[in-house]
């Protein structure tokens, strides 16, 4: 079992920058490959980045490639999720979730192969 805890959202103007990080209650590495979704009011949970057991690979969905990044640091258990160039569509709730499947290097896209999800936390672009 692992708890997960988000934070570093907020309300931020368009253009500007936030980070996200994701600490996990127990070791990371070599455990969980890591990812984040969002869910915006209304719509359905969508898959943002994610990122392999080891770090060295990642992926990212088409609307946030080039502006989003993903990023691990297994010594302290965090994911982070840094966020530039935001518009008004990035407004949501944002979730970390960690999957018990694949190798260092695999990557895991869809939301129900992950096992553990944190509470999230509020990102709103304003226009």
């Amino acid at each position: 079992q692992v708890q997960l805890v988000e934070s570093g959202g907020g309300l931020v103007q368009a253009g500007g920058s936030l980070r996200l990080s994701c600490a996990a209650s127990r070791r990371t590495s070599s455990d969980y490959a890591m990812g984040w979704f969002r869910q915006a009011p209304g719509k359905k949970r969508d898959f943002v980045a994610a990122v392999s057991r080891s770090g060295g690979t990642s992926t990212y969905a088409d609307s946030v490639k080039g502006r989003f990044t993903i990023s691990r640091d297994n010594a302290v258990n965090t994911v982070y999720l840094k966020m530039n160039s935001l518009k008004p569509e990035d407004t949501a709730v944002y979730y970390c979730a960690a999957a018990v499947l694949g190798g260092d290097n695999s990557i895991v896209v869809a939301d129900w192969e992950y096992n553990y999800w944190g509470q999230g936390t509020q990102v709103t672009v304003s226009s």
